[in-house]
């Protein structure tokens, strides 16, 4: 519901949600919740948009952008709007006037065989919803040999949280990075902590942590100013000896967020990043079959915390949501599937799953951060990774589709026609309408979500 705007202008929207209570239990919500789905609601209306008036989509989309101050339905100002810088960027470096005349030169002289781009911006807000959520604490003690062990409560996951948050202790103190220590995530020394979760862990936590930094360097500060110390370790020992206490216990609370849920206003969000990815496709219209011959993504993540760890990030969520857009197909027990009980999720498992592997990764992959835009809002001008490029990746599901109208317009088809994500390769042999297929169906032929 609040990312259903995804980044344009829409000055007469009214979103209801509503709650389906199931006899099923649930399921771990995945990178985004629920964000993705309302923003390729969004991008299909654009898409379609587009198909209707005979323009390209990007055309549609920088028209219909958001701007500094814009007011979203929910009441919230947009403020650092970093999107049309990010945007320019990312056309020019992936010179996509120039590929867009050579994927039509293409298209024109083979049959079988197309190719479509696309570009795909997003704006993926920061914090817990729930603003009681938007909490965290930290436990901190430094050791007279100079060492820091530092406990939060996040938990590493493998996204590079312990990294980032032990690069925070080690600047706060000036120490290197290996005198730091990350203690296990423990509730017996950090309670009540908030899930791991809404791409928000490295901003709160690294803040809880910090503020626990900047209690012990309070404490120590007497000490320092009394003459040069040759090391860390060596003013560890003299407040020691001073009886001074080397330890603390951060808190962190996001500030200037409250949102009414009686009345559907306020700032639901902190603040928000920003993306967007250009991707190439290349389909075999008689299977179905497709690779992402290129994807080129650019996101403002302020001032990183750690480039590396970040492109990392961007590189796994685009994967990732390449799955989403493209392979991962649900398969229900329904009339198509009697073997399966009616309402169980047949999909459930490696042996009957498909998810990315190496032979989806885009051959040309390009990520890029924009330089020069530090975010005041979060620790040390960083922002948020972990969610916001997951969506890009449905920049190869509209370049697939983008694709899928080069092939229909060999047999006259300009109309606007369903796919729906994942584009499987039956659904997008389906949707390829030829005189192989006419016999059967209808060139605006809607498969099923469940076959």
């Amino acid at each position: 519901m609040f990312h259903s705007d995804n980044v344009y202008e829409i000055p007469n929207i009214r979103i209801n949600g509503r709650v389906c209570f199931t006899n099923m239990p649930s399921n771990t919500a995945f990178r985004g919740f629920g964000g993705p789905q309302g923003m390729i609601i969004t991008e299909n209306w654009i898409q379609r948009i587009a198909m209707e008036l005979k323009k390209s989509p990007e055309e549609i989309r920088e028209m219909n952008f958001q701007r500094e101050g814009s007011v979203l339905h929910y009441g919230q100002k947009l403020e650092h709007y970093t999107l049309p810088q990010l945007w320019k960027e990312l056309k020019l470096s992936s010179d996509f006037l120039n590929v867009r005349e050579e994927v039509d030169k293409f298209n024109l002289q083979n049959r079988w065989k197309k190719r479509g781009i696309a570009i795909i911006p997003t704006k993926f807000g920061i914090s817990f919803t729930a603003k009681f959520m938007n909490q965290a604490g930290a436990l901190v003690h430094v050791y007279t040999d100079g060492t820091v062990l530092v406990t939060h409560g996040g938990v590493e996951m493998g996204q590079g949280l312990h990294t980032k948050i032990a690069q925070i202790a080690a600047s706060s103190f000036n120490i290197p990075l290996s005198s730091v220590f990350i203690s296990e995530t423990s509730t017996d020394k950090v309670p009540n902590a908030s899930p791991t979760a809404a791409s928000a862990s490295s901003d709160i936590y690294g803040a809880a942590v910090l503020d626990a930094c900047e209690q012990i360097k309070a404490r120590m500060e007497p000490i320092a100013s009394t003459r040069n110390f040759s090391s860390f370790a060596e003013l560890a020992i003299a407040c020691y000896m001073q009886r001074v206490d080397l330890s603390a216990h951060g808190f962190y609370a996001t500030p200037d967020i409250d949102f009414d849920w009686k009345t559907g206003k306020g700032n639901a969000f902190k603040y928000f990043t920003y993306g967007a990815a250009f991707s190439e496709v290349e389909i075999d219209t008689l299977t179905g079959d497709f690779h992402t011959r290129a994807a080129n993504i650019f996101l403002d993540l302020g001032y990183s915390l750690n480039p590396a760890i970040d492109v990392g990030q961007i590189e796994g969520a685009f994967v990732q949501g390449l799955g989403w857009v493209a392979l991962e197909e649900l398969k229900w027990g329904d009339a198509a599937h009697k073997w399966i009980p009616p309402g169980h999720l047949y999909t459930c498992g490696p042996g009957n799953y498909k998810i990315p592997s190496v032979n989806d990764v885009p051959l040309k992959f390009s990520v890029s951060l924009l330089k020069g835009v530090p975010n005041v809002k979060a620790i040390h001008s960083s922002k948020a990774v972990g969610e916001p490029p997951f969506f890009l990746a449905s920049a190869v599901f509209f370049a697939i589709k983008d694709a899928i109208i080069a092939a229909r317009a060999e047999v006259g088809c300009n109309n606007w026609f369903p796919l729906d994500n994942p584009a499987t390769p039956e659904r997008i042999r389906m949707a390829c309408a030829d005189e192989f297929i006419s016999a059967f169906v209808a060139s605006e032929f809607h498969p099923k979500l469940s076959i």
